[in-house]
């Protein structure tokens, strides 16, 4: 179990493991929400410990920049390429191809300048345990948000998605990772985590039937921008509520 752990870690980090194959970080998809556990615990302590000393805009700024440190922003490049594919006209081929492109487009720039910047006003709104509780509530649903999206989805093509879509066919795997998920966020968010939880699952069905309709199916980016834009989400209310 601890290497099926740190197998995921890797995958979703910078941080390196010999044990990291995709095949096997497939199988083991649905402990994605321990991973958020982990990564909220870290950024959200990181916020925590800083919000004695600095004032939030600082605090928000240099947790947003751990958040990106620490996931590599492998998933931040995907809600790029994601953007980009959606603002290309034409069939779902040339879509996909877009996102393939390995330069970054005008639509992806804007998204990440306009996504980055949510986060840090978003994440400023908040300080103390409350800031605590926000980064690793929202850092879990948003790893959940990918096992759902996984489970719900079709892969638009074959390629390093398609394990992913396969094994989460598997309705068990989903019930452990609501499991997982459910029980901190009921815990720490109590009634606001429910929403935050509401708001995640609206997100992803909302991503899921736009890349439906535009790519024919998930891709891996759209797996990365799932991720992030229902970790702004649940934040954004939070800090509402």
């Amino acid at each position: 179990m601890f290497k099926a752990i740190g197998s995921i870690f890797s995958f979703l980090t910078i941080f390196p493991s010999s044990n990291s194959t995709l095949e096997n970080i497939a199988k083991y998809m649905y402990l994605f929400p321990i991973v958020g556990i982990i990564i909220g615990i870290l950024v959200g302590g990181f916020g925590f410990g800083l919000s004695f000393f600095l004032d939030p805009i600082i605090v928000s700024f240099l947790v947003v920049t751990s958040l990106v440190i620490i996931t590599g922003i492998h998933h931040a490049d995907g809600l790029a390429d994601f953007a980009d594919g959606l603002m290309v006209k034409g069939t779902k081929e040339k879509k996909l191809n877009a996102m393939k492109d390995l330069s970054t487009g005008s639509a992806g720039i804007v998204a990440i300048i306009l996504y980055l910047i949510g986060l840090v006003v978003t994440i400023s709104l908040t300080t103390g345990f409350d800031l605590f509780k926000a980064i690793l509530i929202s850092e879990i649903l948003a790893k959940f948000s990918m096992v759902l999206l996984a489970s719900l989805g079709n892969s638009a093509s074959l390629g390093s998605n398609s394990p992913f879509m396969k094994i989460m066919k598997d309705k068990k795997k989903l019930i452990v990772a609501l499991i997982i998920m459910i029980i901190p966020i009921t815990l720490l968010g109590e009634t606001t985590g429910l929403v935050m939880l509401g708001v995640t699952v609206i997100v992803t069905l909302i991503i899921l039937i736009i890349s439906n309709r535009s790519f024919g199916g998930i891709t891996g980016d759209v797996l990365g921008s799932t991720n992030e834009l229902t970790r702004l989400a649940s934040l954004m209310v939070f800090v509402s509520l």
